[in-house]
């Protein structure tokens, strides 16, 4: 059976926390009996298995064991988390849903039959292997989200091979590759998961001081918005032994940053998409943003400055897009990277590039200096189209106290003219009060007029 050695590691930590939800600790006893029952339920609502399903929860005990419940029925799973309910009937569409599963206050399953059409081709080869599926939306911030569907038996393999134990935050939201790969991670290696509420700086900070927490996973973008909080200053973090972050480049500065909130806590950067899954990673140093990635069933090539990966646990393909695969099998990222021997450097998404007079500008260079500066508190870079020149660099900033917008212009194109090149230093910079992340802590990246 396909979570036969996840069962196996639950019967071994019986009588362990597998979670802390809202205070309360659940043992690994607990999930084990929380999933047949969950078997009976879904059979008592007439839930068919070898099923789509789209699951709506955040992370909960309840919600786990549903989901593993599903994966052993050999149902393919579309998790929904609260930030995406808004697009939850569009996905439903393109992913042709059979039924929608929702948790009560109390875990308690509510269903919902949900009549779809003939099945995609995908599901079609799902079936034929007797696998169950796992469907994500890619999290861009610009452009459709696409249907990523996974054979989940295929995906689970690698966390087959028992890891260290941890006690970790559950920080990455329900629905995104990284969340998965701290589920799946945490419960192949019997550790226990912290659920939170509250992602906020203060939030997260309670949590990790409340509950000894060992491993938080986050963004750059939230690292840097808790340095600027100030909340880590007065709370006991130092249960902390590791602080990975991923998801989007980090810029040097928020790096500085961490290494001075996070004393003597490992800083290493991971990397993963929604296509391939979440591969295994080493930095070169904790202050370095030189990093190796691989492992076990993963190979890595660069053609042209861009990324490519060949992996065992690649998607079977979109729902809704065409196949981003080379004709020999190599997943085309659109990252760029530079290398150093065995390792590389991540610059930039290629769709982020601005070019100017035929020039490049990685967006992410000119926001880490400006996201040094006092009284940032967010930054985007973007390109703007110019007749003369294709396009010019712009910022858009957030400040966290108010500031006369000639004021800032002046000292973030000095600060940058001192920094950059002359053609990277922005043609325009403007102020804004509105946040410039998504839900996932990730950087808006369209421009203001929404282009």
């Amino acid at each position: 059976m396909r979570i036969d050695f996840l069962r196996e590691v639950f019967r071994e930590r019986s009588s362990e926390d597998a979670f802390v939800f809202r205070g309360q600790g659940y043992s690994y006893a607990w999930l084990l009996d929380q999933i047949d029952s969950r078997h009976d339920r879904l059979a008592a609502l007439a839930v068919m298995s070898h099923s789509v399903v789209m699951l709506h929860a955040d992370f909960s005990p309840h919600a786990i064991a549903t989901l593993l419940s599903l994966m052993e029925r050999g149902d393919t799973i579309l998790p929904i988390a609260p930030s995406s309910e808004s697009a939850s009937e569009e996905f439903a569409r393109i992913a042709g849903v059979d039924f929608h599963l929702r948790l009560g206050e109390n875990g308690e399953i509510q269903a919902e039959s949900h009549p779809s059409g003939p099945k995609h081709a995908l599901y079609r080869e799902l079936a034929s292997r007797g696998s169950a599926g796992l469907v994500l939306f890619s999290s861009g911030t610009t452009g459709e989200a696409k249907g990523v569907v996974h054979d989940f038996d295929r995906l689970l393999e690698k966390y087959r091979r028992r890891r260290k134990c941890y006690r970790t935050l559950a920080f990455l939201l329900f629905d995104h590759i990284g969340g998965v790969d701290t589920v799946l991670y945490s419960l192949s290696n019997g550790s226990c998961l912290v659920f939170v509420d509250d992602r906020s700086p203060a939030g997260v900070c309670r949590a990790i001081q409340e509950h000894r927490v060992e491993v938080l996973p986050a963004a750059p973008t939230f690292l840097n918005l808790l340095f600027i909080s100030g909340t880590w200053q007065s709370t006991d973090l130092s249960s902390l032994k590791i602080v990975t972050y991923g998801a989007e480049v980090m810029p040097e500065a928020t790096l500085r940053r961490c290494q001075e909130m996070f004393i003597g806590v490992e800083l290493m950067q991971k990397y993963g998409t929604s296509e391939v899954g979440t591969l295994r990673s080493k930095s070169r140093s904790s202050g370095s943003l030189w990093v190796k990635i691989g492992g076990e069933g993963y190979a890595t090539r660069v053609v042209g400055g861009l990324l490519q990966i060949k992996a065992e646990s690649s998607m079977l393909g979109y729902l809704n897009a065409e196949s981003p695969f080379t004709s020999d099998g190599w997943f085309r990222t659109g990252d760029l990277v530079e290398t150093d021997g065995d390792y590389i450097r991540f610059l930039g998404r290629d769709s982020d590039l601005i070019n100017v007079g035929g020039r490049k500008v990685y967006p992410a260079e000119v926001e880490s200096v400006i996201a040094g500066l006092p009284n940032v508190e967010e930054v985007v870079v973007f390109g703007e189209e110019n007749a003369l020149m294709g396009q010019v660099v712009c910022a858009l900033v957030r400040t966290m106290e108010q500031e006369e917008s000639r004021d800032l212009q002046r000292r973030v194109r000095a600060a940058c003219r001192e920094r950059l090149e002359k053609y990277k230093v922005p043609m325009k910079v403007e102020a804004t009060d509105q946040a410039l992340t998504t839900e996932r802590f990730k950087r808006l990246r369209a421009s203001p007029d929404g282009n």
